[in-house]
């Protein structure tokens, strides 16, 4: 009888299954169809009663979302309706079931704890800064979302659940308070995996980069994105947890991967370091076979090359032109060069950006960690010292993830965020079971970061009184030259900006990062300041002209204001602000 129970259930799921397979194959043809995709982005204009953003984009991106679904629904077909994909199914969630049972989660709550109170003393004062970053001001403002035209499908539908809305509000410290979070459970999971499943107080401190460096500062300045960029760099440790079991790490690797893919894609040479990382200490110490490491390794490349091509060609979203934005890998003919022009270019930016303490605190640390793998190798030193050279190279070439092999010329520190992964991971290597002299180094160059961070908070908040100053007073002076609202707008175009706090460009001379990472307020073409200075102030008559699409100098409009911050020129209609500095 129970038997026959379980045969009529399994039965039903089948034929469940099977209706559900023919409705979805059905939707996803039928958006193949260009009517189709019209009509539904029609519909969706009619119930939010207002243009789609990106429109074009969005008609051409359903094609790559139908023909992904149709993979999809008969991958799960696969699973659900054959023998050998129940089979398969068995296995993995077996392997994951085993995996998860032989981690004691309990043993890693205090870590996360102590890890915890240390990012959150380290980005204390950015917290106390209060600082509208970037685009935090038009979400602030407007309350809109938009990660979709990057593709970061996870952000977009987090972001709902975070705030309790699709309608965006300003809820940090929230935001930033969960990003430490999330980056004091990826601290410690790194140390787990790299520490043989040992973690010592001193290997969390050597992790500190992960989620100090000056660069991934950047990311946890922004209010409404931090938590989603912590994350990318935990989703990218998870399946190491399962690295014993083949089938469950492949598995986890390609989900993982394409999670990280649609929350925030400047982690994707992260999951690369941590395979060099292990794959290079099975060898060093000759705990697993040649054999068993480039088995490991071939097995990681898979799983990320498989996620890679998944996410490019059924769920990567083409923006529009006018985005500042591309997925575009160098042509074949220089894929080679281009690649390694964009590596020369992001070690270039890295050596203009650290100050010379750095410098030395980083060469030093890369050496120790040769010098330890020569010392502990269980091969012979030239050997040792040849493989453990060319792991630092590649592991820094890695940090740079997929961004290498894409033509985009700019540099922000929010896409550089892999390098303190990469000294989180070299620095945790060398204090592990070796001399002092090595965790005196570490800690000596994370002290420097730590320090930095201060710094960099307190100097946002610098920025933000001196910015609001200025801009006050501007605004005073358009107000009594345009005491009454009217109905046509008055177009303001700038010139120049305003320039850094004083106290800004001393932390510069030791310091240069910190000019990327504090942006002066009012740049002539920065559409945020626009919003900044008009919208957050309430100075709604006014409308921003872009300075490349219409120049007002060549226009030779009469001085109507000249004072010590500032010059406006005007002709009743159209204004030119100055900017002094």
């Amino acid at each position: 009888m129970m038997r026959q129970n379980q045969s009529n259930q399994k039965n039903f799921i089948q034929i469940c299954v099977i209706a559900l397979s023919i409705i979805g194959l059905l939707t996803c043809i039928a958006v193949l169809f260009p009517q189709v995709r019209h009509a539904i982005l029609e519909f969706v204009e009619q119930s939010r009663n207002k243009k789609i953003f990106e429109y074009h984009a969005w008609f051409n991106a359903f094609i790559s979302y139908a023909i992904g679904g149709i993979c999809f629904i008969l991958f799960i077909d696969y699973c659900m309706l054959t023998n050998s994909g129940r089979s398969l199914v068995r296995k993995v969630d077996c392997e994951i079931r085993d995996c998860l049972s032989e981690i004691d989660f309990r043993s890693l709550i205090k870590p996360t704890v102590i890890m915890f109170g240390i990012y959150l003393l380290g980005i204390l004062t950015i917290i106390r800064a209060n600082y509208l970053y970037m685009d935090d001001i038009g979400r602030a403002v407007e309350g809109y979302r938009i990660w979709y035209p990057w593709s970061r499908y996870v952000a977009e539908v987090a972001t709902i659940f975070m705030h309790a809305d699709t309608n965006l509000t300003d809820i940090s410290p929230l935001t930033q308070l969960l990003a430490v979070l999330i980056l004091s459970i990826s601290s410690v999971l790194l140390v787990y995996l790299l520490g043989n499943k040992k973690i010592t107080t001193i290997r969390l401190l050597a992790s500190m980069p992960l989620g100090l460096s000056p660069y991934f500062l950047e990311c946890v300045s922004f209010k409404f994105d931090a938590p989603y960029m912590a994350f990318s760099i935990l989703i990218c440790i998870v399946p190491f947890l399962f690295i014993n079991r083949k089938k469950a790490f492949v598995f986890c690797s390609i989900v993982s991967l394409l999670l990280m893919c649609m929350t925030y894609q400047a982690a994707s040479g992260v999951y690369g370091m941590i395979v060099l990382a292990l794959g290079f200490q099975y060898w060093n110490s000759r705990a697993k076979l040649t054999k068993e490491i480039f088995s490991f390794m071939g097995i990681a490349v898979f799983a990320f090359c498989a996620a890679m091509l998944i996410f490019r060609f059924f769920l990567m979203k083409h923006p529009d032109a006018d985005i500042d934005t591309s997925g575009s890998i160098h042509p074949v003919s220089q894929i080679v060069s281009g690649t390694l022009n964009r590596i020369m270019a992001y070690a270039t930016v890295i050596n203009q950006d650290f100050g010379i303490t750095w410098k030395i605190g980083i060469a030093l640390v890369c050496i120790l960690f040769i010098a330890k793998s020569i010392q502990v190798s269980a091969h012979k030193k030239i050997s040792s010292f040849l493989v453990s050279t060319v792991v630092i190279g590649l592991s820094f070439i890695a940090s740079y993830g997929v961004y290498s092999l894409l033509q985009i010329d700019t540099f922000p520190p929010r896409m550089m965020y892999g390098f303190g992964v990469f000294l989180a991971i070299v620095c945790i290597y060398v204090v592990s079971d070796y001399k002092k002299m090595a965790i005196v180094a570490v800690l000596a160059l994370h002290w420097c970061l730590f320090v930095f961070a201060f710094s960099y908070g307190n100097a946002l908040a610098d920025q933000e009184r001196y910015a609001k100053f200025r801009i006050g007073i501007l605004l005073h002076d358009l107000s009594s030259l345009y005491p009454e609202k009217i109905e046509d707008h008055i177009q303001i175009q700038l010139e120049n900006s305003i320039d850094h706090a004083p106290s800004i460009k001393n932390i510069s001379k030791h310091y240069p990062i910190i000019e990327r990472l504090i942006h002066r307020r009012l740049g002539a073409d920065f559409y945020w300041d626009y919003m900044y200075y008009l919208t957050h102030f309430n100075f709604i008559p006014a409308e921003p002209v872009n300075g490349l699409a219409t120049d007002f100098k060549q226009s030779d409009l009469p001085v109507v204001l000249d004072s010590y911050y500032h010059t406006i020129q005007s002709d009743g209609s159209r204004i030119l602000v100055v900017l002094k500095h």
